[in-house]
């Protein structure tokens, strides 16, 4: 050992050397070693735990609701008459992430039909296009004979992707009753979660033709070429309208305002979640800030005692060779040793305490909730964190270890 360790070089042999003793020396020590793990497991398992559950349920229901593209929606309350360009100049605008113009709420109604077991009265008629939020991820309807069924709609008619489907719509013409239909495929099919009322996603030309065919005008979209033929589309009644974040529904709707125009939107129920975010944040902080710094300062107390009981320990190693810093590092060596062993055993009982939350809890929230979860990358960090406050607590230990000269062990005997 003497020659091994006889300068500030450290190969991997003496490092080996070290690791071996500082090892040895947490065996043979084992009832302190013991009492300094479960202190570190005692802050390291319940942080895990708080952690588990901000990223499980907590995270989770306040993703659901601040990523929910319904929360998102600007609806427009009461009809209108707006040209195209009043359209272009709110797709223009760096808040809004689509819109599309939409006829008057009488005319977007209509019977869907597979047969005479299988209809729905008087389901929503929605025009959509290229980034709609609520179709995100299935196809957009490419094509006027195609529609997308909300999964309420779609479980009524029993009904999957790529069945056809006819819709039906009526109308009074010089007192004589008539309907109109129409075939389209079923493209796809959006969850619940998405949209959970009875409808039917369009193209706006369809919805187009269903108001002019119920203004008395010819349709022949739908196969009525009787009566006068309809003027081009120049204005719509409102539009059906998402904003392109939460923090972009205020300005939009202070924009709406000073138009003159009534919308209604989820801000006070958005900004109910930020403010519960926001305390249950501040809540997690200061808990977890507490016990780190609890953590440390028990840390510190418990090598810095250690350190003063082995002294003379410390001094023999000084007198068979090693330098300062051989000693610095079988210190720190130790101690990252002793917070490695009690992560994996925080780890444990994270995983024990993660089950039971899942098992008592999770009965009582949505399917997709989760309660406590952390993902690889979270108990990474986590380790590479103990790890570090370990290293920082062990360095002013071993400031002052450096300090024990060679001669102490001789006063000793």
């Amino acid at each position: 050992a003497v020659v091994s360790l006889s300068n500030n070089n450290t190969n991997p042999n003496r490092l080996g050397l070290l690791s071996s003793l500082a090892w040895r020396d947490l065996i043979y020590d084992r009832k302190v070693a013991l009492c300094i793990v479960f202190s570190l497991v005692s802050v390291i398992a319940p942080l895990l735990l708080l952690f588990g559950l901000k990223n499980g349920i907590v995270t989770q229901l306040h993703n659901q609701l601040l990523n929910d593209p319904r929360n998102l929606e600007i609806r427009m309350l009461g009809n209108g008459n707006y040209p195209q360009s009043w359209f272009n100049d709110i797709a223009r605008k760096e808040e809004v992430r689509f819109v599309i113009p939409l006829t008057r709420s009488l005319n977007t109604q209509a019977d869907i039909v597979i047969d005479g077991q299988h209809f729905i009265d008087n389901a929503e008629v929605i025009p959509t296009a290229e980034n709609d939020p609520l179709l995100e991820g299935v196809a957009i309807p490419q094509n006027a004979d195609t529609l997308v069924l909300s999964a309420n709609a779609a479980q009524k008619l029993q009904a999957n992707v790529g069945d056809s489907v006819r819709l039906f719509i009526s109308r009074k013409l010089n007192g004589v009753n008539e309907r109109a239909k129409r075939t389209f495929t079923v493209g796809a099919i959006i969850s619940d979660s998405k949209f959970s009322r009875v409808a039917a996603f369009v193209s706006l030309d369809v919805l187009v033709a269903m108001e002019d065919y119920r203004d008395g005008y010819q349709a022949p979209f739908f196969g009525v070429t009787e009566g006068t033929e309809a003027k081009p589309r120049t204005q719509f009644a409102k539009a059906r309208l998402y904003a392109k974040n939460l923090d972009a529904i205020a300005p939009l709707d202070d924009w709406f305002r000073q138009q003159h125009i009534d919308v209604m939107t989820q801000k006070s129920q958005i900004d109910s979640v930020k403010a519960i975010s926001y305390v249950l944040n501040v809540i997690f902080s200061v808990i977890a800030w507490v016990s780190l710094l609890g953590c440390i300062a028990s840390l510190i107390g418990a090598f810095l005692a250690n350190i003063d009981r082995k002294r003379k320990d410390m001094a023999v190693l000084r007198l068979l060779g090693f330098r300062q810093f051989a000693v610095s590092l079988y210190i720190v060596l130790q101690a990252l040793l002793l917070t490695s062993v009690a992560f994996i055993l925080a780890l444990g009982l994270y995983g024990i305490g993660s089950a039971l939350f899942t098992t008592l809890l999770g009965t009582h929230l949505p399917e997709q909730a989760f309660v406590c979860q952390l993902t690889f990358w979270d108990l990474l960090i986590a380790m590479c964190s103990a790890l570090l406050v370990a290293l920082v607590v062990a360095s002013i230990g071993a400031l002052r270890a450096v300090s024990i000269e060679p001669a102490e062990s001789l006063r000793e005997i």
